[in-house]
């Protein structure tokens, strides 16, 4: 793509997913698609094309070469309110491959092109409907799997974190006002003055800064989801587990040890938050090559993990297998919990507690649903302090976003570093122009075209 070229183009695409359904939508845009409407659509009312009014849908045929294609709906909305700022038409008809394919080879042929990925939204950016920050929660909505993650993509499209990004380059492009006004008028600035504001005014933006840059870690939680992995000697109820977090039998639950030899990964929506888990070998000695290999690749899997569910068969004493795991864990996020208590206690608990800590450690029972909804409170404590709460923009940060930040917080520092060092004006003003240029990316005011190119790219078509 180049930001520069075909905006002049009329551009369709299939805006839902291909493959049977009650409805699909072919999608266009651009100065021409009122033209290419009126060659293809026939109203049923008789009614001309032109006088079809702006944002109302009318029932009719899509034809081509004197044939008729589908039955459809079509929705007309003209510029400037629309979705791209441009004419738009959207074509609801029948789902299922030929049909949306027929609607939109009409089109085609009518003089419009394909669009690229992305391309709508890409418009809506260039067209300066949003920046480049809601465009990517345009992205962030449609892959969103829970909704506490679709919220925090919704709050980004709204607005929120560009509105906070502004506000803290606004203050940034007036203290380097004042610093550069004391430059060039230094008979008229005291520069120690100056220098002060401008250090507490860096002070404040740092903050601000910080504060989107430590909710990361949660944005990170709600889109990426939480990597677990469920840790534990064979048949003490990893298997189990996994199945129950699913609902439904995706791992072999036998008597006969070593069933699981290959690790077995699932995504799950756990109390609003979506966790990758994976399932993995039982950990013992074996002199079986492939089952070895299973019961070595369950720590490195470990070895990468948010955190580690340790299943421990509580009706038996610990082991030395047992132990082999709690050391492993202890110091990282794990969370042991002691199954099987239907079937009594042997009294592991206190020095399983030792290991992992108390709050970390809980008696369960999976064949009989005890403690497990205990098992899931606390990893939502663990990560988001028993709230699934999206009230901070830094929810929904891309890698993108993070970086710049961290950008625009080194440059803040620096400007501090650069006052209190009593060094001359000129370094806190070129370290602000960072700053706000690093804040200036997030919204896409100062990135390079092949890196817009790039977050456009990877957008679905039809978007």
């Amino acid at each position: 793509m180049n930001l520069k070229v075909n905006l002049d183009d009329t551009i369709a695409a299939i805006s839902t997913p291909i493959g049977s359904g009650g409805i699909g939508i072919v999608r266009l845009s651009g100065s021409e698609a009122l033209t290419i409407l009126k060659k293809i659509f026939i109203p049923k009312s008789g009614k001309p094309v032109e006088e079809i009014k702006s944002h109302t849908i009318t029932y009719g045929n899509i034809v081509l070469d004197g044939s008729v294609v589908d039955e459809v709906l079509v929705s007309l909305m003209k510029a400037p309110k629309t979705y791209t700022k441009e004419d738009v038409v959207e074509i609801n008809c029948h789902g299922g491959t030929a049909a949306v394919s027929g609607v939109l080879r009409a089109c085609l042929k009518s003089g419009a092109r394909l669009a690229e990925g992305g391309e709508f939204t890409k418009r809506a950016f260039l067209n300066g409907r949003i920046d480049l920050a809601q465009a990517e929660a345009v992205a962030d909505i449609i892959s969103a799997k829970t909704d506490a993650s679709k919220k925090a993509a919704l709050s980004k499209l709204g607005g929120r974190l560009s509105e906070k990004i502004r506000k803290i380059r606004e203050s940034i492009l007036l203290t380097e006002a004042t610093i550069e006004a004391a430059i060039e008028y230094p008979e008229h600035d005291e520069e120690e003055i100056t220098t002060a504001a401008a250090k507490e005014a860096a002070k404040k933006a740092l903050s601000e800064v910080r504060g989107l840059i430590e909710g990361a870690a949660y944005g990170k939680i709600i889109t990426a989801g939480i990597n677990a992995v469920i840790l534990g000697k064979p048949n003490v109820g990893k298997s189990s587990f996994l199945n129950y977090i699913l609902d439904e039998d995706r791992a072999i639950v036998t008597d006969i040890a070593g069933t699981t030899r290959d690790a077995l990964r699932e995504s799950v929506n756990i109390k609003g938050i979506p966790v990758n888990i994976t399932d993995t070998a039982g950990i013992r000695q074996t002199g079986d090559v492939i089952e070895k290999i299973g019961v070595d690749k369950s720590f490195e899997y470990a070895d990468s993990a948010d955190v580690i569910f340790i299943m421990l068969d509580g009706s038996k004493a610990l082991d030395e297998t047992d132990i082999k795991i709690l050391e492993y864990a202890k110091g990282r996020k794990a969370i042991a919990i002691i199954n099987k208590s239907d079937l009594g206690s042997a009294g592991i608990e206190n020095e399983v507690i030792s290991y992992i800590g108390e709050e970390n450690t809980i008696n369960a029972s999976v064949k009989e649903d005890m403690g497990l909804d205990d098992v899931f409170e606390r990893l939502k404590v663990m990560f988001l302090g028993g709230e699934v709460n999206i009230s901070g923009e830094a929810a929904v940060l891309s890698e993108r976003n993070l970086s710049s930040l961290r950008a625009a917080e080194k440059s803040l520092e620096n400007v501090i570093a650069t006052a209190e060092g009593g060094f001359p004006q000129d370094f806190l003003s070129m370290d602000l122009t960072d700053a706000y240029s690093s804040l200036g990316e997030i919204l896409g005011e100062s990135l390079e075209e092949y890196v817009i190119d790039k977050i456009f790219s990877e957008f679905c078509l039809g978007k």
